[in-house]
């Protein structure tokens, strides 16, 4: 169990008690992707102290939210237990309510292929995909490259093939070739909140189109959608 005691019987508290720990949620989040070994946790989340990850991850198995188990080729990894994955939803309402108050990214700020990954998750809109046929995307953002296919099935994502060497789940696999393949950088945000219509983030260089049809553009921002909101100022 992790050290912090509010002292209060409420299902929050216990919640924060568990999972509240700085990094915890974190480690959850990269976890939501798939099974990770202790260096793939390690790069993901470059600024976490080496003392403080192995913590967490004992904290986190007290309580039964990880666990460790052994898989093909890599070794042991870190896996969630059924409930923990039962906190996706809330790390994804949480990114959703963050997005909300995000700003421009600093100069030291770092994107990684899990954050990037449940962020594509977080924005996704499984009634807009469903109106559309089978897509499938390679999107370069930075040093990170990712395979996202939609449509009335579902999303799919995964890591471009020689892209990673963290394990990869069948069940996320994505095959065959792109409908649309484009980079972009941290502006892709204003595309997704629709604060820049597709033309324009096109036009301004926001997203560089590499290969396939530029209009299906506008067909990844109908699917991947979040509303920007704002942040009042504190009077």
């Amino acid at each position: 169990m992790a050290s912090r005691n509010y002292g209060q019987y409420c299902g929050v508290t216990t919640a924060l008690e568990l999972v509240g720990e700085r990094w915890a949620l974190l480690i959850v989040r990269d976890l939501l992707v798939g099974p990770r070994r202790y260096t793939d946790l390690k790069a993901g989340l470059p600024r976490i102290p080496t003392n403080i990850l192995s913590a967490r991850l004992k904290e986190l198995q007290e309580a039964g939210v990880i666990h460790r188990v052994p898989l093909a080729h890599c070794g042991l990894v870190y896996e969630l237990t059924p409930y923990g994955r039962e906190l996706e939803d809330v790390v994804l309402a949480l990114g959703r309510w963050g997005f909300k108050g995000m700003g421009a990214p600093g100069a030291d700020d770092v994107i990684t292929s899990d954050s990037m990954t449940m962020a594509f998750r977080t924005a996704h809109d499984p009634d807009a995909a469903a109106d559309h046929p089978p897509t499938t995307y390679h999107v370069h953002i930075g040093e990170v490259a990712l395979t996202l296919h939609t449509g009335p099935e579902g999303l799919r994502i995964a890591p471009l093939p020689g892209s990673t060497s963290t394990p990869v789940p069948a069940a996320h696999r994505v095959d065959g070739e792109a409908d649309l393949v484009f980079a972009a950088g941290p502006g892709i945000r204003s595309l997704i909140s629709s604060e820049l219509a597709p033309a324009d983030a096109l036009a301004d260089g926001t997203v560089h189109v590499i290969d396939g049809d530029p209009a299906l553009l506008e067909r990844f921002a109908a699917t991947f959608h979040l509303e920007p909101g704002a942040r009042e100022d504190a009077a």
